[in-house]
């Protein structure tokens, strides 16, 4: 119990601290009672919030034999760095500065003492850099020159002395917003930029003279800190720093941390781009990847199976790879780094299919800006490269494209003489088309959705995140489709016809898989010549029929519904061409919207309504071989039609007729089509009415009787 004695004890600031008393009610605050734990807390908190609290600290951090307990004394003391540090007087601040230094110094010289009290020091190195916050460099000028030659002499304090370089630079360069002026954090900046110069000859010096795997790797944990900021002209004049970390790079101690530092160097851009260093920076890479990762691995499978340290290095090469080349791209398709070139690229696209989304979408990133660029060289030489293919691409159909880029001999050689970017990329810009049709994300007019138990059923929210990579990823095999879009149909056929054997052969087909097919066939609509556009779409749209006809389960026949819906939504220029076409296909909406599997109906008439929109005309007028217009056989169906409809999906069923209708040059025609529309609803009504005059009727009657 924490009486009212302990808590005067532990108040009175006239007596020096009792600092057993302290530890053991901080021990119960953490390990007591419930009504102890909510005592101690009380009392200890007025104990860390009193005026004179942190006068207390140096005597608890000697003293105290609990973690704990010295953990609530650098809070006292972190919180007066911070809040009231200028109120102090000059003697008082220096005084707290030197105790700490003093104390962080004595315990990280001692290796063992050093790894026991980690936390403790860990904790101690943030109030020191809280200080420097407050007096650096005005008031403490020489600490940059202090911590370096003291790292030079003990293993362990220099291992400390990098966290705290470390955590000085995020303080400065990341976090300085929150609680720094610009002022300060302009002058801080500056001089770390100053100074910088010594803290990478540090960083150099123990990685050249050290073989302790824990210094190592803080070095090189602090080194990557530093290299996303320090000037160019630093970093390349030491030639050795980026030598050392290259082979650091193949040992799994030290790899993830040394490919995060060699990332950065990667995303370089130098004045001098002839200058040869990158080049042979990056062959030197790939040949000790491919000691590491042999060509021959396969990167998904491994990465479902590794620990933690291996995927995050996954992760840290795609980050390596597409800086590397987003920078350097250029450079390296000379004829002596073409082959390590294609080398990176063939992992990146073996990356690209690991199951995990933010290593996706830095590789699609990537891919985004890779395929621009190959795409605007085999423009550019013949001046037919437009604005209106990105806007296309990320906005609407866009126009079509593939027919102008340059014509290639046999040999790959562009009609200008020089190596052609799309015949140097064709194998990667072939894998990269099957990538994005196999993960090709949803786009927003799918609701039909597998849940998370493995059930179709309706998507009640959209996800904001899946509709940016679906814009992203369009974009992508848009470009590609133009450079290629004989090979794009023919990847595409191919994997729809795989589906439909699986069905034939009763073998296992994958939703998951028709449904990025189809939408990736819906999202390169417009990207080919209208003739084979046509061509391609009629054999989709044949082979997606047949797949549902032969498919058995209403939820295997929903998911085929909804990707036919999907795609012929997508192609509304095909469907204003082909009139038989359009009929069978609205006549197969129909059929759709008396499905109640969750989510068919809506998109039926979703889809409807879309196509209302670009082929109203075709509605209305008398279609060869036709005795009337489609909206008149329509509108004769229409009980027929929207009998198992739910309200909402009739009101989006009568707006896509009305807009249907609205289409109609002839008032009289148009007036008499609105009077059919309206003659379902309006019997409704009536028959409500009748039914309320009805009783009323019956209510006055057997009033009148009383």
């Amino acid at each position: 119990m924490v009486d009212a004695t302990v808590e005067a004890r532990l108040l009175d600031f006239n007596s020096p601290v009792d600092v057993p008393l302290l530890d053991a009610t901080v021990k119960l605050m953490y390990s007591g009672t419930e009504q102890q734990r909510s005592e101690a807390e009380k009392v200890v908190l007025k104990f860390q919030e009193h005026p004179q609290a942190w006068t207390r600290v140096d005597t608890i951090l000697e003293l105290s034999q609990s973690q704990e307990t010295k953990y609530v004394a650098l809070q006292v003391l972190e919180n007066v760095i911070r809040f009231k540090w200028g109120a102090l007087p000059l003697e008082q601040r220096e005084g707290v500065k030197n105790y700490l230094s003093s104390l962080i110094i004595r315990i990280s010289s001692n290796a063992e003492l050093y790894r026991k009290e980690s936390t403790f020091v860990n904790k101690m190195n943030i109030n020191l850099v809280q200080i420097l916050k407050q007096d650096w460099p005005m008031r403490w000028k020489s600490f940059i020159p202090d911590i370096v030659a003291a790292s030079k002499t003990n293993e362990t304090l220099c291992e400390n002395s990098m966290k705290i370089l470390k955590l000085l630079s995020e303080e400065v360069f990341d976090f300085s917003r929150l609680d720094l002026t610009q002022y300060k954090t302009k002058e801080m900046k500056q001089t770390l930029s100053n100074e910088c110069k010594m803290i990478l000859d540090l960083c150099v010096f123990v990685l050249m003279n050290t073989k302790v795997i824990d210094l190592i790797r803080a070095t090189l944990d602090t080194l990557s800190v530093y290299l996303t900021w320090v000037p160019l002209g630093y970093i390349f004049s030491r030639p050795e720093l980026l030598q050392i970390l290259l082979q650091l790079f193949p040992q799994p101690a030290f790899r993830n941390l040394a490919l995060q530092c060699l990332t950065e160097v990667g995303s370089l851009q130098l004045s001098d781009p002839t200058s040869g260093q990158f080049e042979q920076f990056y062959l030197f890479f790939i040949q000790q990847l491919v000691q590491v990762v042999p060509p021959q691995t396969n990167i998904p499978d491994v990465y479902e199976r590794a620990k933690d340290d291996e995927q995050k290095f996954v992760q840290n090469l795609a980050l390596f790879i597409t800086g590397f080349l987003r920078t350097h791209l250029a450079a390296l398709e000379g004829p002596s780094t073409e082959e390590a070139l294609l080398q990176g690229l063939q992992y990146l696209l073996q990356i690209s299919r690991v199951e995990n989304m933010e290593v996706f979408k830095t590789c699609l990133d990537y891919w985004n800006y890779f395929v621009l660029e190959v795409y605007s060289s085999c423009c550019a030489d013949n001046g037919t490269m437009s604005g209106n293919l990105a806007a296309g691409a990320s906005a609407g159909p866009p126009l079509f494209f593939g027919a102008a880029l340059p014509a290639e001999d046999a040999s790959g050689a562009a009609t200008n003489g020089s190596r052609s970017r799309k015949k140097m990329y064709e194998k990667v810009l072939s894998s990269l088309r099957d990538l994005m049709i196999v993960r090709m994300a949803k786009p927003e007019e799918v609701i039909v959705v597998e849940d998370e138990n493995g059930n179709v059923v309706r998507e009640t929210m959209k996800d904001n995140d899946v509709l940016a990579l679906y814009k992203q990823m369009r974009e992508t095999l848009v470009y590609l489709c133009h450079l290629d879009y004989e090979d794009t149909e023919r990847q595409m056929l191919e994997k729809l016809r795989q589906q439909q054997q699986a069905t034939y052969h009763q073998g296992r087909w994958s939703w998951q898989g028709l449904n990025t097919l189809c939408w990736a066939i819906g999202s390169i609509s417009g990207s080919m010549a209208e003739e084979q556009e046509n061509r391609f779409l009629v054999m989709v749209i044949r082979d997606l029929l047949n797949l549902c006809e032969s498919t058995r389960g209403k939820d295997n026949k929903a998911v085929i519904a909804s990707n036919i819906m999907y795609v012929v939504g997508q192609y509304p220029k095909f469907l204003r061409a082909h009139w038989k076409f359009l009929k069978t296909v609205v006549n197969k909406l129909f059929e759709f919207m008396h499905e109640v599997h969750p989510g068919v109906q809506d998109m039926a008439c979703d889809t409807f309504l879309k196509i209302c929109h670009k082929c109203k005309r075709k509605f209305v007028i008398l279609q060869p071989v036709e005795q009337e217009p489609f909206i008149s056989e329509l509108l004769s169906g229409l009980t027929n039609t929207i009998q198992d409809l739910q309200a909402h999906q009739i009101h989006t069923f009568y707006e896509a007729v009305a807009l249907t209708i609205s289409s109609e040059g002839d008032a009289i025609i148009r007036e008499q089509y609105l009077q059919r529309l309206m003659t379902p609803p309006n019997a409704t009504w009536a028959g409500m009415m009748a039914q309320i005059n009805a009783a009323n009727a019956a209510a006055a009657a057997a009033g009148g009787g009383g």
